[in-house]
């Protein structure tokens, strides 16, 4: 089983100059979510609580959190409103570790289909490339996918 979950994970990770404790809050918290990916963020960071993103104009990811364990673990349900990848079909599991002086982040996206795969693995490299410069205090600049993806 764990075989199969793996041959459709999509999995990206950075490492970031900054300790799991300062990168945690950006997947918890919906002001400093705002500076990497979205421009229209909910988060109600508990166990059932609404995970909403508006990432472009036309693009709203939204889920649930199912775990939330600071400073380590964020697990959420994923999918976009009015597509035919809805919500919470997918779900995003996201690790932090202490890893030379910084944090590994590893984000795997869970039960995507085949061809939202490569789609999914291009945005999450994007943002987790924006999370980087955000997550040590810098400004990513406006997001070139904002406008439609």
């Amino acid at each position: 089983m764990m075989k199969a979950e793996m041959s459709d994970a999509v999995v990206c990770q950075v490492h970031i100059d900054a300790p799991p404790e300062a990168i945690f809050p950006y997947f918890i918290d919906a002001e400093k979510m705002s500076r990497w990916m979205g421009s229209q963020v909910v988060l109600d960071p508990r166990p059932g609580g609404v995970y909403q993103v508006q990432v472009s104009e036309r693009d709203i990811a939204r889920g649930e959190y199912l775990e939330v364990i600071p400073p380590r673990r964020v697990v959420f349900t994923f999918g976009w409103i009015g597509s035919p990848l809805p919500p919470g079909v997918s779900t995003v599991e996201v690790t932090l570790e202490a890893h030379e002086g910084g944090t590994l982040v590893v984000l795997r996206h869970l039960g995507l289909p085949e061809p939202a795969r490569e789609q999914h693995t291009q945005g999450w490299t994007h943002y987790l490339g924006r999370l980087k410069i955000a997550g040590v205090g810098g400004d990513p600049g406006p997001d070139p996918l904002a406008s439609g993806m």
